[in-house]
């Protein structure tokens, strides 16, 4: 069985994107892959952050993707920070990287322009993320195309290391779904729909109330031609609709746009909103349950446990590799 590894930031509530693009997708994937669902803290840590926000958020995240539908006992559910390796091995990473390519880090970029006082970690997490990735000899990373250049990253570094030591690691394919996977914001829909969005009505929020929700998407931007059509060119905002529609009913978008001949906007914008609720609420109901039960800390003590066995593994073939530690010698 292949592999596959994903990571999120406990940053803030996940947003309708990021169950759209992601966790819907993880749901279906553990039944035919070997997961690993990382909760990854560390990369967190690279812009300031409170820290009890971020014990709330860490517990917030885990509990979303049980409520979404992973099940303990076919994906290892499990908080980055709890398992030693990743660090370890995201230094011998950072022996492998160069300068030149993480500062060409499209994202490096963005978030470190004109700024001052930039974290040096900003600069080196992408081979913390390779680490991440690494650990559990990934086949495949489900991502959206703003993370396809980490990892492109990722890739050449396992084979640079490959190449000079030993063949450790497996190098990992990136996987991106094609529906879904990148939703657009609702104010802005040439741009991705973002957690940290200063516009509330951009973002749709996992738990978000019902008429919330439907609020946000009446005021969506769309255009003035009345017409629902798929054109990401032409109609960011229509098409952004469609591709919600899309993933949350399952339906394909050609049959979306036949269906929706001939009807107004009012009456799309508020199907649109109608599907959302349908597929959040139950969410938002399970999450309630589990955020204040047990069975979270249960989950993510068996998660640690076996996300560290495998790691430690890999782990100690790198080391070995590179000559790091001692070897005992044979009596």
């Amino acid at each position: 069985m292949e592999t596959i590894f994903s990571g999120i930031q406990p940053s803030g509530t996940l947003t309708l994107g990021n169950y759209l693009g992601a966790m819907k997708q993880f749901v279906e994937l553990q039944e035919d892959y070997d997961c690993y669902f990382c909760i990854v803290d560390e990369h967190a840590i690279t812009v300031p952050q409170d820290r009890l926000k971020l014990r709330e958020n860490i517990r917030s995240l885990a509990a979303l993707y049980l409520a979404s539908g992973i099940d303990p006992d076919k994906a290892t559910l499990f908080i980055q920070s709890e398992v030693s390796a990743h660090t370890q091995l995201g230094w011998i990473m950072q022996t492998q990287s160069y300068i030149g390519e993480l500062e060409r880090m499209t994202q490096f970029k963005d978030k470190s322009a004109g700024k001052e006082g930039v974290s040096s970690a900003l600069l080196t997490y992408p081979p913390l993320m390779a680490a991440d990735i690494l650990l559990y000899n990934t086949n495949l990373v489900p991502v959206g195309n703003d993370q396809k250049q980490h990892l492109e990253l990722t890739r050449d570094l396992a084979e640079r290391f490959n190449r000079k030591y030993n063949a450790i690691f497996t190098v990992p394919e990136v996987k991106i779904s094609e529906v879904g996977a990148r939703i657009m914001s609702l104010q802005e829909p040439t741009k991705k729909m973002s957690k940290s969005d200063e516009n509330q009505k951009a973002t749709i929020y996992m738990l978000d109330e019902p008429k919330k929700i439907i609020k946000k998407i009446k005021s969506a931007v769309t255009d003035s031609e009345g017409v629902v059509r798929f054109d990401p060119t032409d109609k960011p905002g229509v098409s952004n609709l469609l591709t919600i529609l899309s993933s949350a009913t399952n339906t394909p978008i050609k049959d979306l746009e036949q269906q929706y001949a001939g009807v107004g906007y009012g009456q799309f914008k508020q199907d649109v909103a109608d599907a959302v609720v349908n597929v959040l609420e139950p969410i938002q109901q399970r999450y309630s349950d589990i955020i204040t039960s047990d069975t979270l800390d249960e989950v993510l003590d068996q998660g640690r446990d076996a996300a560290s066995r495998v790691a430690d593994k890999t782990l100690a073939k790198a080391k070995k590799a590179m000559g790091l530690g001692r070897v005992r010698k044979s009596k």
